[in-house]
């Protein structure tokens, strides 16, 4: 037998192998099929409330299905090098276009709830840092498969430490928001007092909570998976994780179809529609209050206040 044809054996620690089982086909049947029927559900949602911030989500949700699919191939051989590949690449860079998605969740939440003052970064910067982590985070574990696997360590890290910042900034922001005290606002030359923790936003009107909640959830999903898969590739091609198909199952498909379902469930378009309803009306609350108490004195608004009115809402 000539050295082309030789193959080592699947559970031989001293050679590379491109599995060490033979792939699942109805584990992986059944993850195309559930990773396709949420993703044309977010098509759905997407193109008719209009969210294409979500459009990174839903790459992700197709790469999966195809990843999955590139096991299937797998099943029938085990050294085409096609189709292994094909499903480690994608299945291991779609969480990092899920949490792209997600980092832009956050600043519509602020936007919504008026509460910059309480992010540690503002607001116009956080979806650029975060998405621009994400996108390095992306590259290293694309590039790594001609480079090795240290490279797809650096890129799990990358996106461990992005998304562990990430979280503390919005548990910060939500400690802030709903601990501060009732603030004030000067709007022209009126004070406008306020009974909620931002002016003229009645928090308990606005559906934030429920969606920074499901940020919490989907974020802390996406760690484990990181967390899982740092394990796996620092025990390298021979480790425990890698030879054992369950663990990419319980700890990475079941995680990120959850993610994907979550947010079929909780749809961040109802924070967009929520926050343009805010600004219409309370844009005329406002200008009907600063326009009442100048009347009041005998005059009238002029430029300069409508002009502190629209930079402030």
């Amino acid at each position: 037998m000539s050295n082309e044809d030789y193959r080592p054996a699947l559970d031989d620690p001293n050679a590379w192998v491109p599995y060490r089982y033979h792939p699942s086909n109805i584990a992986a049947i059944i993850l195309v099929v559930a990773f396709t029927l949420t993703t044309f559900l977010h098509i759905f949602q997407l193109c008719r409330r209009k969210t294409w911030y979500f459009i990174p989500l839903v790459i992700g949700g197709l790469f999966e299905a195809t990843g999955y699919i590139g096991r299937i191939l797998s099943h029938n051989d085990l050294w085409a090098l096609g189709p292994f590949i094909m499903q480690s690449l994608l299945i291991l860079i779609a969480p990092a276009l899920f949490a792209a998605s997600i980092y832009i969740i956050l600043g519509r939440i602020i936007l919504l709830v008026d509460g910059e003052r309480y992010s540690l970064v503002r607001q116009k910067w956080l979806t650029k840092m975060f998405v621009a982590g994400d996108v390095f985070s992306f590259l290293l574990q694309g590039a790594a498969l001609h480079t090795g696997e240290k490279l797809i360590i650096a890129g799990l890290f990358t996106q461990l430490f992005f998304f562990a910042f990430f979280i503390v900034i919005a548990g910060m922001f939500h400690y802030r928001l709903v601990n501060d005290k009732p603030v004030q606002k000067q709007i022209g030359h009126q004070r406008l007092p306020s009974t909620q923790s931002t002016s003229y936003v009645n928090l308990a009107e606005l559906p934030w909570k429920r969606h920074l909640y499901n940020l919490y959830a989907t974020s802390g999903l996406i760690m484990i998976r990181s967390v899982f898969r740092v394990i796996e590739y620092l025990q390298g091609n021979a480790g425990y994780l890698l030879s054992h198909e369950i663990f990419l199952y319980i700890f990475d498909a079941v995680l990120m179809l959850a993610v994907m379902l979550l947010f079929n469930w909780v749809h961040p378009s109802e924070v967009t529609e929520a926050y343009h309803k805010r600004r219409t009306t309370g844009e005329s609350a406002e200008l009907q209050h600063v326009r009442d108490g100048y009347m009041g004195r005998g005059t009238s608004v002029g430029k300069g206040e409508r002009g502190a009115q629209d930079a402030y809402v």
